[in-house]
C-alpha cells in the first residue's frame, strides 16, 4: 500500500477544497492515486460541499422541537429561500430540532451525533444535503430548555409547516398547574416576545455594557435642559425605567392586553418566567450584496 503523506493531504486539499480527514481518507481508500482519491471525494459529495462553504448562508428556517418538560429550537441555514421549501431540507432542520432535545445545544455535539435512522453523524447528512441541492447550508446554532416541573412552550411566527419558520421563540415557565394551561400561556409569551423583540429576562439580566452606553446618552440629553442637578438625576432614573420597560421581558406591556405587565400577568398564573430564546433567521449575518444585472453582464462577456 502506498505511503500516504502530509504533502500529499495538502495538496488533495487545495485541489479539491474537502476537509484534512476527509482527503486522507480518500488517498487511503484510492491507494495513494490522487486523481482516483478526487473521483471518491466527489462520489461522497464532499469535495462539491467544500466548495460551496466559503458561500454566505443567511436564509434556511428555524425549527422547534418538544418534549415533556423540554423543547429544543436550531437555525439552520441555506444560502436562498427557494431551499427553506424543499421537503428534504425542511425534513434535516425537523430532524435536527428533535436530536437537540437528547443532544442539548452544542452545534458541535450536535454536528458529531448519529443522524436518525442512519449510522452515520449529523454533519455528514448535512455535506450530503449540500452535495444534492447545490447550496452552502450550516447548523448555525441552537437553544434548549429544560424545566423540572412547569413547561417549555414553542412559538413559531409565520409557519411554513409546524415547528418550522423563520422567527422561532421557546419560553420555560416553571410552577405547578395544569399542563394545557401553562403551554397555552406560554405560546401567548411567545407572541409577545417574537413581537417584540426583549433583550433579557429581567433587570439583573441586562448587558451591563449596553446599560453604560444607554445611561450615557441620557445623561447628555438630560444636562442639555439646563436643569439643577437633583432634577436631571431624577430625569435620568425615570428615562432608565423606560428603557428597561423596552428592553425587559418581564417588564414591558402585555401586548395581547397594552395594560399589564408580563411579570403581574405570569405572577397571576402562579408561575415564573425562567427563561425565554428568539431566533430570528440570518440575524447577524453579513449578506452579501450584488448588482445581479451587472453579474449577468459580466458572465456574457458584457462591458458596461
Amino acid at each position: 500500500m502506498a505511503e500516504i503523506t502530509a504533502a500529499m493531504v495538502r495538496e488533495l486539499r487545495e485541489s479539491s477544497g474537502a476537509g484534512m480527514m476527509d482527503c486522507k481518507k480518500a488517498l487511503v481508500e484510492a491507494g495513494g492515486d490522487m486523481e482516483a482519491a478526487i473521483d471518491w471525494l466527489r462520489k461522497k459529495g464532499l469535495s462539491a460541499a467544500a466548495k460551496k462553504s466559503g458561500r454566505v448562508a443567511a436564509e434556511g428556517l428555524v425549527g422547534t422541537a418538544s418534549g415533556p418538560g423540554v423543547a429544543a429550537m436550531v437555525e439552520v441555514n441555506a444560502e436562498t429561500d427557494f431551499v427553506a421549501r424543499n421537503e428534504t431540507f425542511q425534513n434535516f432542520v425537523s430532524e435536527v430540532a428533535g436530536l437537540a432535545l437528547s443532544v442539548g445545544d452544542d452545534v458541535e455535539k450536535l454536528k458529531a451525533a448519529t443522524f436518525p435512522g442512519t449510522t452515520h453523524s449529523t454533519q455528514e447528512e448535512l455535506t450530503k444535503l449540500i452535495a444534492t441541492i447545490g447550496e452552502n447550508m450550516t447548523i448555525r446554532r441552537a437553544r434548549v430548555f429544560h424545566v423540572k416541573e412547569g413547561a417549555v412552550a414553542t412559538y413559531m411566527h409565520n409557519a411554513v409547516k409546524p415547528g418550522l419558520g423563520k422567527i422561532g421563540v421557546l419560553v420555560a415557565l416553571e410552577g405547578a398547574g395544569e399542563a394545557q394551561v401553562m403551554e397555552t400561556l406560554g405560546r401567548q409569551i411567545g407572541m409577545h416576545v417574537a413581537a417584540t423583540r426583549p433583550e433579557a429576562l429581567d433587570v439583573n439580566a441586562v448587558d451591563p455594557s449596553a446599560l453604560e452606553r444607554e445611561r450615557a446618552v441620557l445623561t447628555e440629553q438630560a444636562k442639555a435642559s439646563g436643569k439643577p442637578d437633583a432634577v436631571i438625576a431624577k430625569m435620568i432614573e425615570g428615562r432608565i425605567r423606560k428603557y428597561y420597560e423596552e428592553v425587559v421581558l418581564l417588564e414591558q406591556v402585555w401586548v395581547h392586553d397594552g395594560e399589564s405587565r408580563v411579570r403581574a400577568v405570569v405572577q397571576k398564573a402562579g408561575l415564573a418566567l425562567a427563561g425565554f430564546e428568539r431566533f430570528h433567521l440570518g440575524e447577524g449575518i453579513q449578506k452579501e450584496t450584488s448588482d445581479f444585472a451587472a453579474e449577468v453582464a459580466a458572465q456574457a462577456g458584457i462591458k458596461a
